[in-house]
Order: structure tokens, then C-alpha cells, then sequence
């Protein structure tokens, strides 16, 4: 059931909140448990299924066809991309995905006996109490912080406008513009800029650091920063101090004084994870510099460096991996410690397998070789895609694979591909290295 707030005190045995990873933990093994998942999100599910993951790949899929489309003539095709149509593009991601996502909002609000879904911010007043928008003040036995992260706040220098987005309103624009400035050089810019490139759009992506992707191996982001460049306007080394607007278009003046007017901006300078909105400083729970909440190795949050009984937090707000399957894993961790609090189990999921869906497209897990040579003497081993049957079939003469290995143990410390023609292999290429380092 859904509710509507009252001004007395309410006591649940279970609270959790956020409606991504942390609404799979209660299932039938919760009956009889008096439990309150609180979502506040305009779409139900969480960021993967509205805007993250799904809705992202689902348009770079389209972007893949196309930038095929235009390079196929190479290999003896006279194919050409004649038009694009926007419109039906949003339709068919957003029909599919949002209809995915009131489903489970009926559903939790209906589906079991004893859960109620709350539609409604909250925040912490003190340990173990919270206090609704409208004032409602909810007393939690157990409490699960799986409240995400959201895109991080536009700077004050950009005067708001509504041709300036985020990574969650790109996505839902009516048309697509013109020209594009994406600011930022992580996967969500790299991303978006491979979307919008290959869909028509003038491109122009900033970023800050000399490289795009820069917190991947160095010779990967490398090798991405200069086909970017073959594909879309890259500036590096450089910021965006100020963004006004200029009649039909916005005036984006940089660091280095240049100009660049584009229809639209799209700031993507990556997330900042919620525990400021749910207040938790009130709760007196321990916090990363980065806002984080502290975790142990079972999910439980800490405060004065020491667990909380009862208290646990999984995914963007506590992870130090954003990603969706590390949520999924410390969601299952949470459920049995909940359900089994005398048979705690810990949380700790390994090299965590990563892939970027621009073009082209990385797959990775592990150290970078940068890191792993901190941690001490390694192997390094670089296969180029041309020299494999399949690379040489395709003319493929910029992918390559590359492992680093532990000197000592011949364990292996991580891997990365990099290749325009990997999709929908990358990510089970990771997987199976995964399991072979861990082996």
C-alpha cells in the first residue's frame, strides 16, 4: 500500500530507502515484518533502469547501427544513414522502460502484506528516526540506506537554462539539437558523446585532465582520447568558466578564453552520492570525504568507526564502485545479514569487472598497471586485435588487449580491452578474467 503521511509516530521493523537495488531485498522470507521502502525518484526502480545502464545502452545500441551504418561502404556496402528520428528513438527506450517501472511501483504498492511505499523525501533526525517532507517522523527498528547518487549539481558560474542537462534530462529532450558541448571526460561524457556524435550531432567535449577516461590505464585512455578525436571535438587540458546565453544559442566561454556556442550543454562531471539529502550527519554515521557512507565488509554502517546494530547502506551512496551488479551483490549481502543476523556473511566482491559503451568500447577489471606497480613487480602483456584471425578480418588496427600480471604469483592483476567491434562481448570477456585472477 501507498502512504499518504498522518502526524503521529510510526514504527517499522524495517525501513529501507531507495527503490533501486535495496527494493529486490524484501521478498516472502519478510512476511510478518512491518516494512516501509521510501523512493521519492519521479520514476520508480531506481538510476540503472530509468537513467543509467539500461536507457544508455539502449541508445548507444542505436549510435552503434548508425556509426556501422556510415562505415560499412568500407567493406563493399553502399549504406548511408538518411535521417534520424529522435522522437522515435525516446519512444521506444522510454515506453519500454517506463511502463517497467510503474509496474514495480504498483506492484510494491499492493504486491505483499505489510509493505508500504512511501513516495516522499526523508532524512534522519536522530539514530534510527526519520522525518518525512510533510513531517512525518518514522521510527525504524532496521534501517537499509540504499538511496543512490544523482548527477552532480551544475557550477555556479553556469546561469540555469533550460538547454543546459544533466545525464538524467539529456536523455528525455524532445529533439535532438544541433550542436552539443558535453563537459566532462568520464565514461557518462564518453558515452553521450558517442551517442549524440553518430545520431547527427555536432560534438564538442571538454575535459579537465590531458586525457578522457583518465582513471583508466593509462595506455586504454590514450588510445581512447585519440580516436575520439577521429569521431568528435575533443579539448583537453581545459574548463568551462562560464555558460550564458546568447539568443538561440549558449555561449560557453573557457578557461583558455575561447568561445564555443552550442544549442545545448550537457554537464557531465559525474555523481554525488545522497547522503546529504537523507541527512545522515544527524545520525552521527561516519562519512567518506566524498560523502560516502562508511561500510564494513557486511554492509554495515559505521559510526565513530565502530557498526551500528541493525543499520546498513549498499550501492552509489556507500559503494566505491557506482555501478549496478556491485549493488546487486551487496543488495544480496544485506537480505541474508537482515534475515540472519547471528550468520553474518561479508560483502567484498573482488576485482570488480567495468565497461565503458562509447566507440570504442572497454571492458576492464583490476589495477590499472600504474596501481599494480605500486603494490609491486608486474608483467605486462599488450596484444593488438590485428594480429588475431579475427582482427585482421576485420582491418581492426586500433583494438588490443592487455593484462598485468603479478611477477611473484603469475596471478593475474587485472585486464583491458579496448575495440570498436567488442559489443556484446566485452563485459563476458571481463567476467571470465575475473575468475581467472581470483582462481
Amino acid at each position: 500500500m501507498t502512504s499518504t503521511g498522518h502526524d503521529e509516530d510510526d514504527r517499522y521493523d524495517l525501513v529501507i530507502v531507495g527503490g533501486g537495488s535495496g527494493n529486490s531485498i524484501v521478498d516472502e522470507r519478510f512476511a510478518g515484518q512491518r516494512v516501509l521502502i521510501v523512493d521519492d525518484g519521479e520514476h520508480f526502480g531506481g538510476t540503472c533502469l530509468n537513467a543509467g545502464c539500461i536507457p544508455t545502452k539502449m541508445l548507444v545500441h542505436v549510435a552503434d547501427l548508425a556509426a556501422d551504418t556510415r562505415d560499412a561502404p568500407a567493406l563493399g556496402l553502399r549504406t548511408t544513414v538518411d535521417a534520424v528520428d529522435w522522437p522515435a528513438i525516446a519512444a521506444r527506450v522510454f515506453g519500454r522502460i517506463d511502463a517497467i517501472s510503474e509496474g514495480g511501483r504498483e506492484w510494491r504498492e499492493s504486491g505483499m502484506e505489510g509493505v508500504t511505499l512511501l513516495r516522499e523525501s526523508v532524512g534522519f533526525e536522530a539514530p534510527g528516526v526519520l522525518v518525512t517532507a510533510s513531517g512525518q517522523r518514522i521510527h525504524a527498528d532496521r534501517v537499509v540506506l540504499a538511496a543512490g547518487s544523482r548527477p552532480r549539481p551544475l557550477p555556479a558560474a553556469y546561469t540555469p537554462d533550460p538547454a543546459i542537462h544533466d545525464s538524467d534530462s539529456i536523455m528525455r529532450i524532445a529533439e535532438l539539437p544541433s550542436s552539443l558541448l558535453i563537459v566532462g571526460g568520464g565514461y557518462v561524457a564518453a558515452e553521450f558523446a558517442h551517442v549524440f556524435s553518430h545520431l547527427g550531432v555536432q560534438v564538442t567535449q571538454i575535459a579537465r585532465s590531458s586525457r578522457l577516461l583518465g582513471t583508466l590505464d593509462e595506455d586504454v585512455s590514450t588510445r581512447f582520447t585519440t580516436l575520439a578525436r577521429t569521431q568528435w571535438d575533443v579539448i583537453t587540458d581545459c574548463e568551462v568558466e562560464e555558460i550564458e546565453r546568447d539568443g538561440a544559442l549558449l555561449r560557453s566561454r573557457l578557461a583558455s578564453g575561447h568561445l564555443v556556442e552550442t544549442e545545448a550543454v550537457l554537464v557531465a562531471l559525474g555523481r554525488v552520492p545522497n547522503s546529504d539529502t537523507l541527512a545522515v550527519v544527524n545520525a552521527g554515521y561516519d562519512l567518506h570525504e566524498d560523502g560516502r557512507v562508511v561500510v564494513d565488509d557486511r554492509q554495515r554502517v559505521l559510526a565513530g568507526g565502530e557498526p551500528v546494530p541493525g543499520v546498513f547502506a549498499l550501492g552509489d551512496i556507500s559503494a566505491e564502485h557506482s555501478l549496478k551488479h556491485v549493488a546487486n551483490h551487496q543488495a544480496r549481502v544485506v537480505q541474508h545479514n537482515l534475515l540472519h543476523p547471528d550468520d553474518l556473511v561479508g560483502g567484498t566482491p573482488g576485482p570488480v569487472p567495468q565497461a565503458v559503451f562509447s566507440r570504442p568500447q572497454i571492458g576492464a577489471f583490476g589495477l590499472t598497471e600504474a596501481e599494480a606497480r605500486e603494490a609491486g613487480p608486474v608483467v605486462t602483456i599488450e596484444q593488438p586485435y590485428s594480429s588475431t584471425a579475427w582482427g585482421w578480418a576485420l582491418e581492426d588496427t586500433t583494438s588490443f588487449c592487455k593484462l598485468v600480471v603479478d611477477r611473484a604469483t603469475a596471478a593475474r592483476s587485472s585486464a583491458r580491452t579496448s575495440s570498436a567491434r567488442t559489443r556484446r562481448r566485452s563485459s563476458s570477456r571481463c567476467c571470465r578474467r575475473r575468475a581467472s585472477a581470483s582462481a
